[in-house]
């Protein structure tokens, strides 16, 4: 397909976008704006076999993880066997005393894994990241595959291109797998929330119930969903979409108004699943990604199907040394930040600012990773009538039910800014539509 059919196909997509309301909204100077996540026609496209690598190793990445989390807020093996150093793990700002003993139904701690991976530019693929509190999304490929179906319904008939119209049917599976009894419901903090409309989006396309925490109540160690006529019905499975800090006022934030009252005393009690479960945070704090690598090995006894960039703790003398000499060689990421803020190039600083930044890093080495810059993989976008080569990310999803399931699809993301790596939405980044291909 020439660049100016492209073109032209990307413009009515984008308009249909547009008039679905596929938004995504930000706080910015105390000031809530919604803007549009730009959509590009040309996909990313990987091949069956590479994609099939990636799926082994995110499924032994996510059930580390997940026994990871298990361990640490019961039995702390991997902190007495000194793998992990406790500072690492009760330092952090998701780790939460509250979910000590608790075990979520089934077992499972992160429901819906969101894992950020790049690819150099001599194919190797590297995790940059794990998101295991609640990872969004999802709906927008799913969305912009759907349009892009019904725009040009030739594509994907001459093509073989994995069908990514069931990671409903796989969202759902794995909230019914953990359903205590009664309805699902997607808990959202209401319109006004950044990604309300993959809130909306996501209960209309697995039928489960799109509620505000007004629309539950607890009683009698369960949960209940009030409907429009003011009848009560059973919840059993809660898709929070509100952050730990605010679930519940009677254990986390006391002055919250969007969470549920109670709802963690009976979630102790095994008697509703919340998806994902409170306390993840504890292992998706950037200063535990170095140690995932070792979590495979110590949970599993296999090594790392897929690897980490190579980053480097300020917390260990002999990684500050490695930083302070090659800093400007370095990227450097604040663990407690996320949505690309936090991050610096150590080539980009004034030497004011550099100085400092170091002197923050000296003072609070437990704050900072440090990573090599991986020059990663340009991907076409369409810029008017050319191509022009971005950077790109994917972000994978990992559902896990009866077992660990990755949906044949994801979210790419890229820079729109030429000299940006930095390809978040909130920095003004766009998505394509990621085709893996089936044969």
């Amino acid at each position: 397909m020439e660049l100016k059919e492209l073109s032209r196909y990307s413009d009515a997509v984008n308009e249909l976008l547009a008039r679905y309301g596929v938004k995504f909204g930000i706080y910015k100077n105390n000031t809530f704006k919604e803007q549009l996540f730009p959509f590009d026609m040309i996909p990313r496209v990987i091949e069956g076999e590479e994609f099939a690598y990636l799926e082994r190793g995110l499924k032994q990445r996510v059930q580390a993880l997940n026994l990871f989390i298990q361990d640490i807020y019961h039995d702390k093996k991997i902190i007495r066997d000194g793998v992990v150093p406790e500072e690492f793990v009760y330092a952090g700002s998701g780790y939460l005393a509250q979910c000590e003993g608790v075990m979520p139904p089934k077992g499972i701690y992160s429901h819906i894994s969101g894992i950020d991976l790049v690819q150099s530019k001599d194919g190797t693929w590297y995790i940059l990241e794990d998101n295991l509190r609640i990872p969004s999304g999802a709906s927008y490929p799913m969305i912009a595959r759907d349009l892009c179906r019904k725009s040009m319904p030739q594509i994907f008939q001459e093509n073989p291109i994995a069908d990514n119209r069931n990671y409903a049917k796989l969202l759902r599976r794995t909230m019914d797998h953990v359903n205590t009894g009664g309805h699902t419901v997607i808990l959202t903090p209401g319109r006004y929330n950044a990604a309300y409309f993959e809130h909306s989006y996501l209960a209309e396309q697995t039928g489960a119930h799109l509620v505000t925490g007004s629309e539950l109540i607890v009683e009698n160690d369960h949960l209940y969903f009030i409907d429009f006529s003011g009848k009560k019905e059973r919840v059993g499975a809660v898709y929070r979409r509100i952050s730990d800090d605010y679930l519940d006022p009677m254990h986390f934030r006391e002055d919250s108004v969007i969470g549920i009252p109670h709802v963690y005393d009976i979630y102790q009690k095994g008697n509703v699943a919340l998806i994902n479960a409170p306390g993840n945070g504890v292992a998706d704090d950037k200063g535990i990604y170095y140690f995932v690598p070792k979590m495979i090995r110590y949970y599993l006894g296999e090594e790392a199907i897929l690897h980490n960039a190579p980053t480097y703790l300020p917390y260990y003398e002999e990684d500050m040394k490695y930083v302070l000499e090659h800093f400007d060689q370095l990227v450097l990421k604040d663990v407690a930040e996320a949505g690309g803020y936090g991050v610096v190039f150590g080539s980009k600083l004034t030497r004011e600012e550099k100085d400092h930044f170091l002197s923050m890093l000296k003072a609070e080495p437990r704050r900072f990773i440090a990573q090599e810059v991986i020059d990663f993989l340009d991907i076409d976008i369409v810029e008017g009538d050319k191509a022009v080569p971005r950077k790109a990310d994917l972000r994978a999803f990992v559902l896990m039910g009866e077992e660990p399931m990755v949906w044949k699809s994801g979210l790419t993301r890229f820079s729109r800014n030429p000299d940006s790596f930095i390809v978040n939405s909130s920095q003004g980044g766009g998505f394509k539509d990621t085709w893996v291909l089936s044969r």
